[in-house]
């Protein structure tokens, strides 16, 4: 299957995720102006410029098979933006990939963030179960409570703890982990569900 022919992916309450496309860059603006998005992301976003250079970027990763992209929508509200949500497969050939995710400031509180991740978390599985991906993991930093509720309510178990790395990373992170359900090895988990996002991994691009 080639999963860039991919239009929308219903999720549980009337959720949908569809592909970014030109008219949501003026949401997209007013969304990274939210001061929680300034906090908990590592990339933003500012000017038309930024916004369709972003906008590119989400392309090219479907594009490359590296990046799936989906702004979350209400079907019930003309496919307005409430967030994005991703999965990033920087290397194809491996069995683990990572996600993210944001919401709009209007859109927290009415648990788009785990309704949005259930949705991806089943697709990412199905799509690329015979490539092997048997493993999804989400960063987030330390103190990002309510992200860390998010992913352990969707059956993202905290993993481990990584070290702060200053001044990108200037806390510690989470890593949540969650195996697809057929996944044959148990990968030992540790343990310590509505948020503004992730900021990612390392080498994340939010």
């Amino acid at each position: 299957m080639d999963h860039r022919d991919a239009n929308t992916v219903p999720g549980p309450g009337g959720l949908r995720l569809r592909r970014w496309r030109e008219e949501d860059l003026p949401a997209l603006l007013e969304a990274y102006e939210d001061p929680a998005m300034r906090r908990w992301l590592a990339t933003q976003v500012s000017g038309a410029d930024g916004a369709a250079d972003w906008l590119e970027a989400q392309r090219a990763g479907w594009a490359t098979g590296t990046r799936f992209a989906f702004a979350v929508t209400d079907g019930g509200r003309d496919g307005v933006p409430l967030g994005n949500i991703v999965l990033k497969r920087p290397d194809p050939g491996d069995d683990r990939a990572e996600v993210g995710y944001w919401t709009t400031a209007a859109a927290r509180g009415r648990g788009v963030a785990s309704r949005a991740l259930t949705a991806l978390t089943d697709w990412s599985f199905t799509e690329f179960a015979e490539q092997g991906l048997t493993r999804l993991e989400l960063f987030h930093q330390v103190d990002n409570g309510a992200s860390c509720r998010v992913a352990e309510k969707c059956g993202y178990a905290l993993a481990r703890v990584i070290p702060a790395l200053p001044p990108d990373y200037p806390l510690d992170g989470h890593v949540h982990a969650r195996e697809a359900p057929s996944a044959a090895v148990s990968r030992p988990v540790g343990r310590r569900a509505e948020a503004a996002g992730t900021g990612g991994g390392r080498a994340s691009r939010r």
